[in-house]
Protein backbone atom coordinates (compact mmCIF):
# COMPACT_ATOMS: atom_id res chain seq x y z
CA UNK A 1 0.00 0.00 0.00
CA UNK A 2 1.39 3.42 -0.89
CA UNK A 3 1.50 6.26 1.62
CA UNK A 4 0.19 9.44 -0.02
CA UNK A 5 1.43 11.73 2.77
CA UNK A 6 -0.12 15.13 2.28
CA UNK A 7 2.08 18.21 2.71
CA UNK A 8 0.33 20.98 4.66
CA UNK A 9 3.07 23.61 4.95
CA UNK A 10 2.09 25.71 1.95
CA UNK A 11 -1.55 25.86 3.06
CA UNK A 12 -0.54 26.88 6.58
CA UNK A 13 1.73 29.62 5.21
CA UNK A 14 -1.06 30.83 2.94
CA UNK A 15 -3.58 30.91 5.83
CA UNK A 16 -1.09 32.81 8.02
CA UNK A 17 -0.40 35.38 5.31
CA UNK A 18 -4.12 35.84 4.63
CA UNK A 19 -4.49 36.77 8.32
CA UNK A 20 -1.59 39.23 7.95
CA UNK A 21 0.40 37.42 10.63
CA UNK A 22 4.16 37.12 10.95
CA UNK A 23 5.68 33.81 12.02
CA UNK A 24 6.59 35.31 15.39
CA UNK A 25 2.97 36.43 15.95
CA UNK A 26 1.64 32.95 15.27
CA UNK A 27 4.39 31.34 17.35
CA UNK A 28 3.46 33.50 20.35
CA UNK A 29 -0.23 32.66 20.06
CA UNK A 30 0.20 28.89 19.66
CA UNK A 31 3.09 28.65 22.16
CA UNK A 32 5.81 27.18 19.98
CA UNK A 33 9.00 28.48 18.43
CA UNK A 34 9.16 30.57 15.29
CA UNK A 35 11.80 28.16 13.95
CA UNK A 36 9.47 25.19 14.38
CA UNK A 37 6.68 27.00 12.50
CA UNK A 38 9.09 27.87 9.70
CA UNK A 39 10.08 24.22 9.38
CA UNK A 40 6.40 23.23 9.49
CA UNK A 41 5.56 25.65 6.68
CA UNK A 42 8.35 24.03 4.66
CA UNK A 43 7.11 20.49 5.47
CA UNK A 44 10.36 19.63 7.28
CA UNK A 45 8.68 18.75 10.62
CA UNK A 46 5.33 17.41 11.74
CA UNK A 47 3.27 19.01 14.53
CA UNK A 48 1.56 17.19 17.35
CA UNK A 49 -2.19 16.89 16.90
CA UNK A 50 -2.72 19.27 19.81
CA UNK A 51 -0.41 21.93 18.27
CA UNK A 52 -2.06 21.53 14.88
CA UNK A 53 -5.44 22.23 16.50
CA UNK A 54 -4.06 25.39 18.14
CA UNK A 55 -2.59 26.58 14.82
CA UNK A 56 -5.76 26.09 12.77
CA UNK A 57 -7.85 27.74 15.52
CA UNK A 58 -5.66 30.88 15.48
CA UNK A 59 -5.62 30.91 11.66
CA UNK A 60 -9.43 30.44 11.64
CA UNK A 61 -9.22 27.43 9.35
CA UNK A 62 -9.55 23.68 9.91
CA UNK A 63 -7.54 20.51 9.54
CA UNK A 64 -9.95 19.37 6.84
CA UNK A 65 -9.18 22.53 4.84
CA UNK A 66 -5.49 21.57 4.93
CA UNK A 67 -6.47 18.36 3.12
CA UNK A 68 -8.90 19.99 0.71
CA UNK A 69 -8.56 19.54 -3.01
CA UNK A 70 -10.91 19.92 -5.92
CA UNK A 71 -11.37 16.13 -6.20
CA UNK A 72 -15.08 15.34 -5.72
CA UNK A 73 -14.68 11.64 -6.39
CA UNK A 74 -17.49 9.43 -5.13
CA UNK A 75 -15.10 6.58 -4.30
CA UNK A 76 -11.87 6.77 -2.34
CA UNK A 77 -9.66 3.73 -2.90
CA UNK A 78 -7.57 2.07 -0.21
CA UNK A 79 -3.92 3.03 -0.51
CA UNK A 80 -4.68 6.25 -2.39
CA UNK A 81 -6.19 8.41 0.36
CA UNK A 82 -4.39 11.39 1.81
CA UNK A 83 -2.62 10.80 5.13
CA UNK A 84 -1.57 13.52 7.53
CA UNK A 85 1.13 12.41 9.96
CA UNK A 86 1.60 14.27 13.21
CA UNK A 87 4.77 14.28 15.27
CA UNK A 88 6.07 11.13 16.89
CA UNK A 89 9.15 12.63 18.51
CA UNK A 90 7.88 12.14 22.07
CA UNK A 91 5.68 9.42 23.56
CA UNK A 92 2.02 10.41 23.38
CA UNK A 93 2.28 11.85 19.89
CA UNK A 94 2.30 10.44 16.42
CA UNK A 95 -1.31 10.15 15.32
CA UNK A 96 -1.91 9.77 11.59
CA UNK A 97 -5.18 10.82 9.95
CA UNK A 98 -6.23 8.99 6.80
CA UNK A 99 -9.03 10.89 5.06
CA UNK A 100 -12.04 8.89 3.94
CA UNK A 101 -13.57 11.59 1.74
CA UNK A 102 -11.94 14.40 -0.17
CA UNK A 103 -12.15 17.30 2.27
CA UNK A 104 -13.87 20.38 0.95
CA UNK A 105 -15.24 23.64 2.27
CA UNK A 106 -18.70 22.57 1.05
CA UNK A 107 -18.86 19.24 2.93
CA UNK A 108 -20.73 19.00 6.21
CA UNK A 109 -18.50 16.19 7.53
CA UNK A 110 -14.83 15.36 7.96
CA UNK A 111 -14.23 11.63 8.15
CA UNK A 112 -10.92 9.94 8.79
CA UNK A 113 -9.31 6.89 10.27
CA UNK A 114 -7.20 7.91 13.24
CA UNK A 115 -4.18 5.60 13.35
CA UNK A 116 -2.67 5.79 16.82
CA UNK A 117 0.70 4.15 17.42
CA UNK A 118 1.28 2.22 20.63
CA UNK A 119 1.51 4.71 23.50
CA UNK A 120 0.50 7.56 21.16
CA UNK A 121 -2.40 9.94 21.40
CA UNK A 122 -3.62 13.49 21.18
CA UNK A 123 -0.98 14.88 23.62
CA UNK A 124 -3.56 16.55 25.82
CA UNK A 125 -7.10 17.78 25.34
CA UNK A 126 -8.59 19.58 22.37
CA UNK A 127 -11.88 21.46 21.95
CA UNK A 128 -13.51 23.06 18.93
CA UNK A 129 -16.94 23.54 17.35
CA UNK A 130 -19.09 20.63 16.24
CA UNK A 131 -19.88 17.05 17.13
CA UNK A 132 -17.86 13.84 16.95
CA UNK A 133 -18.64 10.19 16.53
CA UNK A 134 -16.16 7.36 16.50
CA UNK A 135 -15.95 3.60 16.18
CA UNK A 136 -12.94 1.57 17.31
CA UNK A 137 -11.93 -0.64 14.39
CA UNK A 138 -8.99 -2.34 16.08
CA UNK A 139 -6.85 -1.93 19.17
CA UNK A 140 -7.73 -0.16 22.41
CA UNK A 141 -8.34 3.49 23.20
CA UNK A 142 -8.49 5.50 26.41
CA UNK A 143 -10.83 8.41 25.66
CA UNK A 144 -11.23 11.43 27.93
CA UNK A 145 -14.24 13.71 27.46
CA UNK A 146 -14.86 16.61 29.82
CA UNK A 147 -12.77 14.99 32.56
CA UNK A 148 -14.45 11.56 32.36
CA UNK A 149 -12.33 8.63 31.16
CA UNK A 150 -13.50 5.69 29.05
CA UNK A 151 -11.63 2.57 27.94
CA UNK A 152 -12.78 1.44 24.48
CA UNK A 153 -12.26 -1.87 22.70
CA UNK A 154 -12.91 -2.95 19.08
CA UNK A 155 -16.60 -2.48 18.26
CA UNK A 156 -17.13 0.26 20.87
CA UNK A 157 -18.37 3.63 19.66
CA UNK A 158 -18.62 7.14 21.10
CA UNK A 159 -20.34 10.48 20.53
CA UNK A 160 -19.82 13.89 22.13
CA UNK A 161 -20.04 17.63 21.42
CA UNK A 162 -16.59 18.79 20.24
CA UNK A 163 -16.70 21.85 22.52
CA UNK A 164 -16.08 19.53 25.48
CA UNK A 165 -12.35 19.14 26.19
CA UNK A 166 -11.38 15.76 24.79
CA UNK A 167 -8.26 13.73 24.27
CA UNK A 168 -7.21 10.16 23.80
CA UNK A 169 -4.34 7.72 23.95
CA UNK A 170 -3.54 4.20 22.96
CA UNK A 171 -2.68 2.37 26.22
CA UNK A 172 -1.11 -0.59 24.42
CA UNK A 173 1.98 -1.24 22.30
CA UNK A 174 -0.14 -2.24 19.29
CA UNK A 175 -1.60 0.18 16.72
CA UNK A 176 -5.17 1.38 17.26
CA UNK A 177 -7.46 2.44 14.40
CA UNK A 178 -10.61 4.50 14.91
CA UNK A 179 -13.17 5.58 12.34
CA UNK A 180 -13.71 9.22 13.36
CA UNK A 181 -16.27 11.66 11.96
CA UNK A 182 -16.56 15.37 12.78
CA UNK A 183 -19.38 17.71 11.82
CA UNK A 184 -18.98 20.43 10.77
CA UNK A 185 -15.46 19.89 9.40
CA UNK A 186 -13.83 22.31 11.84
CA UNK A 187 -11.50 19.51 12.86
Amino acid sequence: MSDPTFPIGMKLRHARKLKGMRLCDLADQVECSEGFLSKLENDKVKPSLQLLHRIVAVLETSISTLFSETNDSVVSRAGTRQVLHTSNIRPGEGVSLETLISPSDVHLLFASIHIVRGGGGSSGTISHDGEEIGYVLEGELDLEVDGAEYHLMPGDSFFFPSRLPHGYRNPTEKETRILWVNSPPTF
